[in-house]
């Protein structure tokens, strides 16, 4: 239900500056109407302008910003008919789900009734918690390695995953290091990052890769990518990575925009 409304909040907000556009547009265009014929496969443009003369004038090749601008007045007007009854509809609609829905009937409850409860609609925060409850395979190599805090509480491998990682939870996206993932190829591999984007439930992968100015893990990095494409599983699709050099560290402003245009 969060997703619809923020759908129609979208849409509600598309809308208005769309009608402000129009409205200002609706005093320069120029007077009388346009009227298209077709003829031997082309279109004749014609400027009506009198109503005893409902053929209008031809427009000719050298003066096609006529017959841009009567265009753009015909739409304009059908515009601003459709477009104000459709804002009125969507902010009705807003109003009522944002009153009555579903929803509330389990969000209303006290911390300690929702814990006894199985409710009939798995909102975003249910299942989100139970996403993140879900037990799931750690990648069993070198364990040792993990020791790096983070504000979650865990250990990872690097001072870069464990930035990654506090960013991911201070933006309340939520994630799971280190979570097996099996190939169509059949192979399992680790990715550092398996992320949910909440508002489709939907899946993600977050790869960093830290030594790129190095030939053979620059390498490793090509036929991981190459792994990940040949399962469907694609740079900005379900795929995002990270990376640093010597001469170019993490860059953390980035990375940040990167998830809020993504996933927020």
């Amino acid at each position: 239900m969060n997703e619809l409304i923020t759908q129609l909040e979208s849409r509600i907000t598309l809308l208005k500056k769309a009608l402000a556009k129009a409205t200002h547009d609706n005093t320069v265009y120029p007077d009388g109407h346009l009227r298209v014929s077709h003829s031997r496969g082309r279109n004749r443009y014609y400027h009506v302008t009198l109503p005893d003369n409902p053929d209008g004038e031809y427009i000719k090749k050298d003066n096609l910003p006529l017959a841009k601008a009567l265009a753009q007045k015909d739409y304009n007007k059908l515009f601003l008919k459709e477009a104000p009854a459709e804002l009125a509809i969507l902010e009705s609609t807003l109003s009522h789900l944002s009153r009555r829905n579903a929803d509330l009937s389990f969000q209303k409850l006290s911390e300690s009734r929702k814990e006894l409860i199985e409710p009939y609609l798995s909102t975003d925060e249910i299942y989100t918690k139970a996403w993140l409850a879900k037990e799931y395979k750690n990648n069993p190599y070198m364990p040792e390695s993990k020791i790096y805090d983070t504000k979650r509480g865990e250990k990872v491998r690097s001072k870069s995953e464990a930035i990654l990682a506090d960013m991911l939870y201070e933006m309340k996206i939520p994630y799971h290091y280190e979570k097996a993932l099996r190939l169509k190829s059949g192979r399992t591999i680790y990715p550092d990052f398996t992320l949910l984007r909440v508002r489709s439930r939907e899946e993600l992968y977050l790869e960093h890769f830290g030594l790129l100015d190095d030939t053979d893990y620059l390498e490793s990095f090509l036929r991981k990518l190459d792994e990940y494409r040949q399962s469907d599983i694609y740079p900005g699709k379900n795929l995002l990575f990270t990376y640093e050099t010597t001469a170019h560290p993490l860059d953390i402003k980035g990375f940040r925009k990167m998830l809020n245009g993504i996933l927020i």
